[in-house]
């Protein structure tokens, strides 16, 4: 399917309204996994004209995408990537472990960048960091286009690292989110030590539902985590 390559427009608005020089593009993936961490990358780009095909990484195949994710990584200005583990997702709640995991990536830059731009319509970071949100600014951003792409092809690597012993659940293809080879493992086998307890899908597993982390964030109550994937048997 065509689609509009991504621009430098939103980074030269700020630029000319903010007088910001550094901007980084800010992406994450594994927000609605049911294992694995959430993983942030910020990637500053600069205004060169990016790689050919360069969008969303949701809209490339996987051979492309890495591709291309081989290709970033040497053309970007500069990038980090941040995570937050299934401990911290649990602990924390969703919103809070995506600060935490973009907050490390910024952290992590050479260069502190004078404002980021957020993919969607959230802005999940706040003070100090000055912050665009833009909606499906992984298609349109060429900053967070990149972020998208790197950070999809180093956490899917991640995760087929983590599910070398336990490969009843196929992490290395469907990257912890629900499948049905993952389902069918976390019926037989129960949760690995990288899934997140605090989830949904344990509510359909009678056998495992013991494991089950209350959710306690914040003022004690249990908000919905965005991006939570039900569980249907």
């Amino acid at each position: 399917m065509p689609y509009e390559p991504p621009t430098h427009t939103v980074e030269r608005s700020l630029r000319a309204t903010t007088g910001a020089k550094i901007i980084a593009g800010v992406d994450e993936v594994g927000r609605g996994a049911w294992a694995g961490p959430v993983t942030v990358c910020a990637a500053v780009t600069g205004l060169r004209r990016p790689p050919a095909g360069l969008t969303d990484s949701k809209l490339l195949t996987v051979k492309r995408r890495n591709a291309l994710a081989e290709e970033l990584l040497t053309w970007v200005t500069s990038h980090a990537l941040g995570h937050a583990s299934p401990e911290e997702i649990d602990d924390l709640g969703m919103t809070a472990a995506l600060r935490l995991a973009a907050g490390r990536a910024l952290e992590a830059l050479p260069v502190r960048p004078d404002a980021v731009i957020l993919d969607g319509k959230h802005d999940y970071l706040g003070s100090p960091w000055k912050v665009r949100t833009v909606i499906k600014g992984d298609q349109s951003c060429v900053a967070v286009a990149a972020a998208s792409v790197i950070a999809k092809v180093q956490r899917d690597k991640m995760m087929a690292e983590l599910g070398i012993d336990h490969a009843d659940f196929a992490f290395a293809d469907n990257a912890g989110y629900p499948s049905p080879v993952h389902k069918a493992a976390l019926e037989e086998r129960g949760p690995t030590p990288f899934h997140r307890l605090s989830w949904a899908y344990l509510d359909a597993l009678p056998q495992w539902r013991h494991l089950k982390k209350a959710r306690t964030w914040a003022n004690g109550s249990a908000p919905a985590v965005e991006g939570q994937l039900g569980f249907d048997f």
